[in-house]
């Protein structure tokens, strides 16, 4: 018999505040002076497509665009950069998140690994296209970084949703 590492647990909905405060602390993760060392992960990236995956009508393009428009600015990079990449990582990880989910989380990383690079090279390519310098090889380091990221991250992320294992007979539902 072949090991599955895949869990049979039945989630509870999750709740858009948890939503929101993974997604600020995501944002908040990227603020910090580590996020300019080689092959840290960009959290908001590899958090929005979580949550795109797992939350589809939830965290969309509205939100891609609002955290976009706020790492444009705190990170003072060539407006749109990352709002169009987001934008993008949004759309692309809705539109394939009923394939994402039919995988293991092993496989799920491998899916996503290319969503998340992408979202690099669209960030290279605008910044290139204003004049800056190519950022070197080195940039492109950190989405398989947050591949590596993504086991962990989703277990963390959806550790909210989880029922309890043992059920009280003495409760109603």
């Amino acid at each position: 018999m072949q090991p599955t590492f895949s869990s049979s647990r039945i989630l509870q909905p999750v709740r858009p505040w948890f939503i929101f405060f993974s997604l600020i602390m995501a944002a908040l993760l990227n603020f910090l002076p580590t996020a300019q060392w080689v092959g840290m992960p960009d959290w908001v990236a590899l958090v929005l497509c979580f949550w795109s995956v797992r939350e589809f009508r939830r965290v969309g393009m509205g939100w891609a665009f609002m955290l976009g428009l706020l790492m444009d600015v705190a990170d003072g990079s060539v407006l749109g950069q990352h709002c169009f990449a987001y934008v993008l990582l949004a759309y692309v990880s809705a539109a394939l998140s009923r394939r994402f989910l039919w995988f293991p989380l092993a496989q799920q990383a491998l899916q996503v690994m290319p969503l998340l690079l992408a979202t690099q090279v669209v960030q290279v390519l605008m910044r290139m296209a204003v004049g800056a310098e190519f950022p070197g090889w080195d940039f492109f380091i950190s989405p398989f970084v947050a591949t590596l990221l993504w086991i962990p991250a989703t277990f963390i992320l959806l550790l909210p949703q989880y029922r309890p294992e043992e059920q009280d007979p003495d409760r109603p539902i």
